[in-house]
């Protein structure tokens, strides 16, 4: 008697499928496996979440770095932010899913590739960015009897750094900076300085100064609110008569040796508007006014603000 192995088509029939039938299921199981198996992990990955550029393509020393985001989606309703060595700058919303935030470079750094550490979407990215060295000029001052190694008050110091330090939200300029007074610019940003006869170390022009006529109006480069007003009378023997204007985001100017002051703090001035004019005030050789301008407390090179708009 023999006995069959393998089923009959009749037993075939009565299970319901044949051999071809259940070796072609397996493989469908097995590729519905892998298909399982590979779905979680690629709805875990956001692609492209978190992008970003960051302008100008290259820097130099002296220039404000502008690092803009784009997120998909914002965690637990915080910003992002952008950290670069030991600090730590704030992204501000400036338009749906879009943030931006300001890095300063000064003359007192050291050029050479830095590292960009960009937060966002639970997301991180290292960004290396090459800033360029760049020479700044030196100059002699002498200041006059009575003049010369002025020390600013404690008052005058503590509410200069205070004004620096403003990160308001809003975002109050809009296009290029205006220039704000007529004058030729006498001394250029970042210019290192002999004061009579002894050199200033870890010091530079932080600003530019036009040397505009005694009573020469000086009109607000950009809108914003003034957060800082100051003068001789209350301390501020270094600064002078003193105007500071907030920006918004980070960004503040300063004014200073004014000979008059034409607001008041808490106005809200348009570009353009008239906010004193020139004078000799505080630690000045004579007439003229130094624009400083300042992003998140470091003092930057105010002239590509004039010729770019940054948003």
């Amino acid at each position: 008697m023999i006995i069959e192995n393998s089923p009959s088509s009749s037993n075939k029939k009565l299970l319901g499928f044949d051999v071809k039938t259940l070796t072609a299921n397996r493989r469908a199981i097995n590729v519905l496996k892998g298909i399982l198996a590979v779905l979680p992990i690629t709805f875990a990955l956001p692609v492209d979440a978190l992008q970003v550029k960051v302008t100008p393509t290259n820097p130099k020393l002296g220039d404000t770095l502008s690092v803009e985001i784009h997120l998909d989606n914002r965690e637990n309703g915080t910003n992002p932010t952008v950290a670069s060595g030991k600090n730590t700058y704030p992204a501000f919303e400036i338009a749906p899913n879009q943030y931006r935030a300001f890095v300063p470079t000064t003359p007192l750094e050291k050029a050479g590739t830095r590292t960009l550490r960009v937060a966002g979407d639970a997301q991180v990215q290292n960004l290396a960015v090459n800033v360029v060295n760049r020479k700044f000029p030196i100059q002699r001052i002498t200041l006059p009897p009575g003049k010369a190694g002025l020390d600013a008050t404690e008052y005058e110091l503590k509410r200069v750094a205070a004004f620096k330090a403003l990160q308001t939200p809003q975002k109050y300029w809009n296009g290029v900076f205006l220039k704000p007074n007529a004058g030729r610019m006498s001394t250029n940003y970042g210019v290192r300085r002999y004061y009579n006869g002894i050199f200033a170390k870890d010091y530079y022009h932080r600003g530019v100064d036009y040397a505009g006529g005694a009573g020469s109006p000086v009109i607000a480069p950009a809108a914003g609110r003034v957060a800082l007003v100051g003068k001789v009378s209350q301390g501020f023997r270094v600064h002078g008569n003193v105007v500071g204007i907030d920006h918004g985001q980070g960004v503040t100017s300063i004014f200073m040796h004014l000979s008059r002051i034409n607001v008041k703090e808490g106005d809200f001035v348009k570009a353009g508007q008239l906010i004193g004019a020139v004078g000799s005030t505080g630690a000045a050789t004579g007439p003229h006014l130094h624009w400083g301008l300042y992003v998140n407390g470091q003092s930057v090179d105010p002239t590509p603000w004039r010729t770019k708009v940054v948003n």
